[in-house]
C-alpha cells in the first residue's frame, strides 16, 4: 500500500545521476529532505533542502546528517570513483553508515544495488549484495532496491552502450552481448525510489526491471535504429576477457577502465526480475525504445 506520508529523509548521492534525479520527486511529494555530500560549494542541487557535509569513507558529518532522519537514501558506489580497493571502499562506507543510521535510530534504509545475477556473480554485484547486507543489519525497514542497467542520460552503463554504437560500425562481439537482461528507465527507478519512501511494509528484496528483457545485441541494434543509424556490424568470438573488453571499451568510448572492468565483468551474468515488486511500487515501466528516447531528450536538453 503506498502513502504519501511526511518523511524526513537523508539522501546520499545526490549529486549523481539517480540522486539527482530522485531528489525533486521527494520534494514534490512533500518530504523534508537533507542531502549528503563531499563538497557543498560545489554541489548543485534544488532549493528547499538542507545540505551537510560528510563522507561515508572517513564517517565525518554522519551523525549530524542522520540525526532526527526517518528514511535514508544510499545511492553511494565507489567503483570507479573513489582511489583503491572498490571493494573494500564500499565496505567501508556501508558499514560507516550503518552504524550512524543505528546510532541515530534511522527506522529505514533503502539501497539501489543489482538483481540478483543468474550465476555466480561479478566482483561488482558481490560488493553491492555485501553493502546491502551490512545496512540491513542496522534499521528495521531495510529495502534493497535492485535493478539491472539504468538507461539515463547520465547512466556509465548507457553512455558506454551509446558511444559503442555511434564510434564502432563493426565490433568484435564478445559472449556477453548475447547475455539477456532487463533494463529499466531512469524515471521508473526513481519513481520506484520515491514510492519507498512511505510505501508501507516493503520487502526487503524490490526487484525493479522495464517492460522488455532483451540481450546487449538487441540493446545495441535497437539504439542504432532509434536514431536512425545503421546497425552495428557484430563479429561474434567465444573469448574476451574483462580486462581486455575494458580496454576495447576505453578506446572507444569515454568510460575510464576502473569503471568499465566490473561493468563489463558483471555483463555475463543474465540479470532479469524473477519476483516483481508489490503493487504501486513499478506498475507499468517504459519498454527499451521509450526509455532510450526519453534519455535522448533529456540529453539534449542539457546540451543546450
Amino acid at each position: 500500500m503506498e502513502t504519501h506520508n511526511q518523511q524526513s529523509i537523508l539522501l546520499t548521492g545526490a549529486t549523481g545521476a539517480v540522486g539527482g534525479a530522485l531528489l525533486p520527486k521527494l520534494l514534490d511529494q512533500g518530504h523534508s529532505v537533507k542531502a549528503l555530500v563531499r563538497n557543498p560549494e560545489q554541489a548543485k542541487l534544488a532549493g528547499g533542502i538542507e545540505i551537510v557535509e560528510g563522507d561515508v569513507l572517513s564517517g565525518s558529518g554522519l551523525d549530524e546528517a542522520l540525526a532526527e532522519t526517518d528514511v535514508a537514501y544510499y545511492l553511494i558506489h565507489s567503483m570507479g570513483r573513489s582511489p583503491g580497493d572498490f571493494e573494500l571502499n564500499d565496505r567501508i562506507g556501508a558499514r560507516n553508515f550503518a552504524q550512524a543510521a543505528e546510532r541515530a535510530g534511522v527506522r529505514r534504509i533503502v539501497y539501489l544495488g543489482g538483481l540478483p545475477p543468474s550465476g555466480g556473480g561479478s566482483a561488482h554485484l558481490s560488493s553491492r549484495a555485501e553493502v546491502a547486507e551490512i545496512l540491513a543489519s542496522a534499521v528495521p525497514e531495510p529495502v534493497h532496491a535492485r535493478a539491472a542497467m539504468v538507461i539515463g542520460a547520465d547512466s556509465a552503463s548507457f553512455t558506454m552502450l551509446s558511444q559503442l554504437v555511434h564510434r564502432l560500425p563493426l565490433m568484435v562481439g564478445p559472449k556477453w552481448i548475447e547475455t539477456r537482461t532487463q533494463p529499466i528507465a531512469s524515471d521508473d527507478v526513481t519513481s520506484s525510489l520515491a514510492t519507498l519512501a512511505s510505501f508501507q511494509s516493503p520487502p526487503e528484496d524490490v526487484e525493479l526491471g522495464g517492460a522488455e528483457i532483451v540481450s546487449y545485441r538487441q540493446m545495441m541494434d535497437r539504439f542504432a535504429r532509434i536514431e536512425g543509424r545503421r546497425e552495428p556490424l557484430i563479429i561474434p568470438v567465444p573469448v574476451l576477457s574483462p580486462r581486455l573488453s575494458s580496454y576495447w571499451v576505453r578506446f572507444v568510448t569515454s568510460v575510464e577502465p576502473a569503471l568499465a572492468r566490473p561493468l563489463i565483468d558483471g555483463l555475463k551474468e543474465e540479470m532479469i526480475v524473477r519476483t516483481p515488486p508489490p503493487a504501486g511500487i513499478n506498475d507499468d515501466p517504459m519498454n527499451f525504445d521509450q526509455a532510450v528516447e526519453q534519455a535522448m531528450q533529456e540529453s539534449n536538453t542539457d546540451a543546450r
